[in-house]
């Protein structure tokens, strides 16, 4: 297979945080306790999240050591530390003793992860979810831009609670202005995004106006309700997750993932690559890798999982602005689309979340 990612620059943190709906990954994995789960790796925010259904394994890969850095200090926090602490080290809350909580869980590092710890202090120090190059994107657009549009009194009555009809009312009529749309559209275009967000290859395959379509993905998020409770949305827009923390920091999951922290494996690689280290999985959280690959390369992954997958296997994976569906390349699959283009999905980019089901 094509290893597609090969020449993308994998010496940094690119996401601190997955930006993926746990909840809805849950209950449309659906796991049971004899299940093996891949789960692609990002921050690793997800992959743990797995772990609260009591599988039997979960791999999370990666092909960027740093993001696996990254992921073996959350693991490590979940081994050593309370619930308290954990949310103070990532940077979920006020923190001056992050650099002592390291310490607490540093011999639970291996040698490699210690090191790129050691040298990044700066990031433990700043609250480890902040560091991703994405969330510094978002600092950006809030230092910069937001404050050009809407002030701070305006942003919070945005995520006031309000019904549906005054949410809407409220996006059409006082947040939707022309300052509204002309500088989000210039600061999420393809280009500054690709400069100083994401990585230009990651839009390669894209068709169309970035910044079209992500204003028009904001409009939907932004003039419903649940956005006063999407967390990610909170997170852009002030910088903070607030009380509405992703599924794997939250006090009634954490002793769950930590019980079943011993079952966590992490793994550098290509998704095929753990499957050959691993064995057949059952499950697969498998982000917007496909996102990634052109048609070609698509077709060879999803021919790939169908003689590398058990019978009956799960496949989630979200589509951003690339069309991308394992029934159209073969029919051993069957695949739902449930929460295409809609606000349920608390992923802020995302166009559409897709179930594939082996036969």
């Amino acid at each position: 297979m094509s290893k597609h990612l090969d020449e993308i620059n994998n010496d940094y943190i690119r996401y601190s945080n997955c930006w993926e709906d746990a909840d809805l990954l849950l209950s449309l994995l659906d796991i049971k306790k004899d299940d093996k789960v891949l789960s692609i790796g990002s921050a690793g925010d997800n992959s743990f999240s797995l772990l609260s259904k009591a599988p039997k394994k979960v791999v999370a890969v990666d092909v960027n050591p740093a993001q696996l850095h990254l992921i073996k200090l959350k693991k490590a926090a979940f081994q050593t530390l309370d619930h308290e602490e954990f949310i103070s080290l990532l940077g979920f809350k006020p923190c001056d003793n992050r650099l002592q909580l390291f310490e607490k869980i540093s011999n639970q590092l291996d040698s490699e992860a210690l090191s790129f710890w050691r040298l990044h202090s700066i990031k433990i120090e700043e609250g480890i979810i902040h560091s991703g190059k994405f969330e510094k994107y978002f600092k950006n657009f809030r230092k910069y831009i937001l404050p050009i549009i809407h002030n701070k009194h305006r942003v919070i009555e945005l995520l006031n609670q309000k019904d549906d009809v005054n949410q809407q009312n409220f996006f059409n009529n006082i947040w939707n202005s022309w300052r509204w749309r002309t500088l989000f559209k210039l600061f999420f275009s393809r280009k500054t995004m690709g400069a100083i967000g994401r990585d230009p290859k990651f839009l390669d395959q894209v068709e169309g106006s970035v910044s079209d379509y992500i204003l028009n993905t904001a409009k939907i998020h932004l003039s419903n309700s649940s956005c006063q409770t999407n967390g990610f949305l909170h997170y852009i827009l002030n910088g903070s997750f607030g009380v509405h923390l992703p599924h794997y920091a939250r006090k009634e999951n954490f002793e769950k993932i930590k019980n079943n922290i011993g079952k966590f494996e992490i793994f550098q690689g290509y998704a095929d690559d753990a499957v050959k280290e691993f064995g057949q999985f059952s499950k697969f959280n498998l982000s917007n890798i496909f996102e990634y690959m052109s048609s070609e390369q698509f077709g060879q992954q999803v021919n790939y999982f169908e003689n590398e997958s058990k019978p009956n296997s799960r496949f989630v994976y979200w589509n951003l602005m690339v069309n991308r569906n394992f029934s159209l390349v073969s029919d051993l699959f069957k695949t739902a689309s449930p929460f295409q283009n809609t606000s349920i999905d608390k992923g802020f980019f995302y166009s559409n979340l897709l179930l594939s089901q082996r036969s």
